[in-house]
């Protein structure tokens, strides 16, 4: 798989014409009122955001993506394997996952939370501080979903401690949906839902009732899936309806406070309340 730059869908096309130096804000959607900005050959309309395989005309002027790509923040996913830190240097000089990274002409990659050492799976990365701060703020209440694989007895009386709330060193925690998903013999396979991106509190939450977890990978950052077709120490750009309701999860696309659309806008089908946290099994059709 080859990584190459892209633009990163989700600003709007007006701010990314302005902020690559095409002209002021307001002198940019005049003109794509006028109806002089193309995207594809298509008129533009205020509030288009641009993919990254667009092609972009101002007038008679070919807009170049690498211009573009140099004055836009960028997020991307990236699939995490096992043995990996996430720190920018390590003094044993094991690998992390910045050295994966594509290389940036200018700013800096944001890890949008951590997973320890031992954990796989998703991971954002991003340019954008704002966007990182509001995707790991508690108070965003955004979902991450792990497939956890346990090895030991586990009983329905542990499960549903599980989801009613044990007590941590540092609080209460649990998990708001918690689905049994197979596996043979002593070992058996979980997924789970927390909203908080406390240290290592997926495995402390079964470690808890008793049961050690073996293996554990993160699937999914509020709608942002892992995708079966990144590799793992491959990263890919997120695509422009992640990235979009990514921005409504955290107010920073419509203008609402993150706290306010937080608690309004979760994932499609995937809203869960805290009264309604339950242990299932997870249906085989």
């Amino acid at each position: 798989m080859t990584n190459k730059p892209e633009i990163p869908a989700g600003e709007r096309i007006q701010k990314i014409l302005a902020n690559a130096g095409f002209g002021s804000r307001r002198e940019l959607e005049r003109r794509i009122e006028a109806g002089e900005v193309r995207i594809n050959g298509r008129i533009a309309k205020l509030g288009d955001r641009i993919l990254p395989t667009d092609k972009v005309m101002i007038g008679q002027r070919k807009v170049g993506n690498r211009r573009l790509l140099e004055n836009t923040h960028r997020t991307i996913v990236y699939n995490k394997p096992e043995g990996e830190l996430v720190t920018r240097s390590d003094p044993k000089a094991r690998p992390t996952v910045f050295q994966r990274l594509p290389k940036l002409d200018s700013g800096r990659w944001i890890a949008v939370g951590r997973l320890d050492i031992n954990t796989s799976g998703l991971m954002l990365f991003t340019t954008d501080g704002q966007l990182a701060n509001r995707l790991m703020h508690p108070s965003g209440q955004i979902e991450r979903e792990y497939a956890v694989r346990v090895l030991g007895e586990v009983s329905h009386e542990m499960l549903e401690k599980l989801v009613n709330g044990v007590a941590l060193e540092d609080g209460t925690a649990r998990f708001e949906d918690l689905v049994e998903s197979g596996g043979e013999g002593a070992n058996r396979w979980f997924h789970v839902v927390i909203m908080e991106g406390r240290n290592r509190e997926v495995r402390r939450l079964w470690e808890s009732v008793g049961v050690q977890v073996n293996r554990l990978k993160r699937v999914r950052f509020g709608p942002v899936m892992l995708d079966t077709r990144l590799l793992a120490g491959k990263w890919r750009e997120l695509r422009s309806q992640e990235l979009e309701k990514l921005l409504e999860l955290t107010g920073l696309g419509s203008g609402e406070t993150a706290h306010s659309s937080a608690r309004r806008s979760k994932p499609d089908g995937q809203q869960t309340k805290h009264s309604q946290a339950k242990y299932r099994q997870r249906s085989k059709t």
